[in-house]
Formats: structure tokens, C-alpha cells, sequence
């Protein structure tokens, strides 16, 4: 046939991406590897914080969750990375009483950082910190009441499970700003020292 076709580049690097447009192709992706990892790393490295002694309660796994539903963006991912660790240090610790709940509040923790720090804040992250203390304190205490047996199945029961809980509550909310402060910070700080790991998600407010 011999003839050209109209508009076509010259060259071809991966994946159909010219080559002048290429360079910048690549430095993308590998940014966004390196920020992935990042995350990733940030996640595994709080629950590695729950093997450390600590009070009661007084855990990394609220902030992580919030977290990452916050930075991990791919939802199985937001979810995966989080409930992931944190088996990981439960196989350490050993499996306990009321793991169900514990797993499930964490899940809807991710999804509070999904909606409420998409775009994130001090104000924001402190907001929803609190507002996982207070999810975690709610579902885990109604599922030790339905489950464990400890307490009467009535609203007497109910009311005297959330009553003995209340001293560890004032520790959870110290946990969950503490580490909420020091993962936010801390990955907000990172982004300034490398640019390479600025992401577009979620946005400063």
C-alpha cells in the first residue's frame, strides 16, 4: 500500500505512549509506586505500634482505619490495607473475645475517613478521630453485650456493659488523636520533604 497514516507518532514507547510524552508517563507512575508504598508503610508501621506496651485501649487502630480510608483512595484497597495489618499484629497478640466487632468497627472507621477527610484538615482529622472513639466505644460495647454473655440480655444489662466501659473510653479518645495526629502530621510532613509523594488525594482544606 506504501502509504502513511495521518497523525500517527512516529514511535511507540510502552503502552502506546509516544515517546516524548513517555518520560513524564514514567515519572508519574513511579511517583504514585512510591506514595502507594508510602502508605502502605505508614499503615503496617501503626499496627506494628499495638505490640508496643500501652494502656488500655490506648491503640493506633482508629487513626489507622481513618487513614486509610482517608490516603488509600482504591476502595478494596482503603479497606484491605487497614483490616490487614491489623490481623497481622492480632496473630501476634493472639485472637480475642468480640474480634468480630472490633473488625467491624474499624471497617465503618474507613469509611468515615472516605467521606469526612477527603479533604483533610486539622480541624477535619480532629472531628473524625472523634468520631471513630465514639463509633468504636458504641459497637464494640453492644457487641460485648449481645455475645459475651457477661451481661443480662436487657436494657439494665446494656446500660451496666457501657457504664463499665466508660473508664477505658477517655483512653481510646487519647489513642485515636495521638496517632491521628502523628500519621496525618507525620505523612503531611513527608510530602513536604519528598514532593515525589504528593498525591492529588485527598486535598488540603
Amino acid at each position: 500500500m506504501g502509504g502513511t497514516l495521518v497523525g500517527a507518532p512516529a514511535t511507540l514507547g510502552r503502552g502506546g505512549v509516544s515517546n516524548d510524552e513517555f518520560p513524564h508517563y514514567w515519572d508519574v507512575m513511579t511517583a504514585n509506586h512510591s506514595r502507594l508504598v508510602a502508605l502502605l508503610s505508614a499503615v503496617l508501621v501503626a499496627a506494628a505500634l499495638r505490640l508496643v506496651p500501652h494502656p488500655p485501649n490506648f491503640t493506633p487502630i482508629g487513626a489507622m482505619a481513618l487513614f486509610g480510608g482517608a490516603y488509600l483512595g482504591r476502595r478494596a484497597l482503603a479497606f484491605a490495607a487497614p483490616l490487614g495489618a491489623l490481623l497481622l499484629s492480632d496473630l501476634v497478640l493472639g485472637f480475642y473475645h468480640g474480634m468480630a466487632t472490633v473488625y467491624f468497627s474499624v471497617a465503618l472507621i474507613v469509611m468515615i475517613g472516605m467521606v469526612a477527610l477527603s479533604r483533610v484538615s486539622p480541624i477535619r482529622v480532629g472531628l473524625a478521630a472523634l468520631a471513630s472513639s465514639v463509633l468504636f466505644f458504641v459497637v464494640t460495647n453492644f457487641g460485648m453485650w449481645v455475645f459475651s454473655g457477661f451481661y443480662p440480655r436487657s436494657l439494665a444489662g446494656l446500660e451496666a456493659c457501657y457504664v463499665a466501659a466508660i473508664p477505658f473510653f477517655q483512653n481510646t479518645v487519647a489513642g485515636d488523636l495521638f496517632y491521628a495526629t502523628l500519621l496525618f502530621g507525620g505523612f503531611k510532613l513527608l510530602e513536604l520533604m519528598v514532593p515525589q509523594l504528593r498525591g492529588g488525594q485527598p486535598q488540603a482544606a
